[in-house]
This record gives C-alpha cells, structure tokens and sequence, in this order.
C-alpha cells in the first residue's frame, strides 16, 4: 500500500455494469466515496455524528481518470491518500486497482470541503483524529 493511508477491497457486482459489459462510469465514484467514509469510520469518525454535530463534508470537484474498466467478477482494491489545499479543502487522491494483476482502474482527485450551516469551516477539528491514527495529511 506504498503511499496510501487507506485500502478495501471490493468485487464488481453484475448490477454495477451497463450493456456493455463493464462497470458504469458512474459506479466508480460509489466506490471512491464507501473508500472515504470506510476510512473515516475506522479513523474514528464518522458522517453520522459529525452531521449531528452541524459538520458536513461536501465534495466540491472530482476529477476521475478513466483508465480501463472493470467487468463482473473482478476483485479491486480502492486506495487513498489524503492532503490539505490551502486553509479550508482536503484532498483525496485516489486509485482503483484491479487486484488480479494490480492494473490501475482509476485514478482520481476528489476534493472536499468541511461545512457548518453551509459555510466552509476549517478542518482543523478533524486534525486530531488523523494524527491518531497515524497520519499526518502533507500540503497538496
């Protein structure tokens, strides 16, 4: 996992494809984003309370390279690495890899930002959390 903070493990399910035989383009952010929320509740946060708490993440871009696609069956791994943008963004780097031959799938930028009544707040409050669990988010 070189480089990463996080990984799962998943398997394309029949449903997730189009006529064509291979998984939707739209499907691939669905994984991205269980990656995310997967990582977060392990870290010990999670979406459920930081909303009762009046905190958001709102993703604000995602940027997805579209390497070569998945089919039915396939196992892969979804990877990320986290970075801070200026004072408010986190950002998301992101890959899918097929695990059979571990070809990249996708490769993704997805930033985010935390909000408060639906204003930008610092992510500072979360900062803790990450140096807990061993990460130490660099400058993107």
């Amino acid at each position: 996992m070189k480089d990463f903070d996080y990984q799962i493990e998943l398997e394309v399910r029949d449903h997730e494809c189009d006529i064509q035989g291979i998984v939707n383009n739209s499907v691939y952010q669905n994984y991205l984003e269980h990656c995310r929320h997967k990582f977060l509740n392990e870290i010990g946060l999670s979406f459920a309370e930081m909303h009762n708490q009046g905190i958001d993440a709102v993703v604000i871009r995602a940027e997805i390279d579209y390497k070569s696609p998945l089919r039915p069956g396939d196992s892969f791994i979804v990877q990320l690495k986290m970075a801070k943008q200026g004072r408010l963004r986190i950002i998301f780097r992101q890959e899918i890899l097929r695990k059979a031959d571990q070809k990249l799938m996708i490769s993704a930028r997805i930033t985010t930002v935390l909000t408060r009544n639906g204003k930008p707040i610092s992510p500072e409050s979360l900062e803790e959390a990450f140096k807990r669990a061993g990460i130490n988010m660099e400058v993107d």
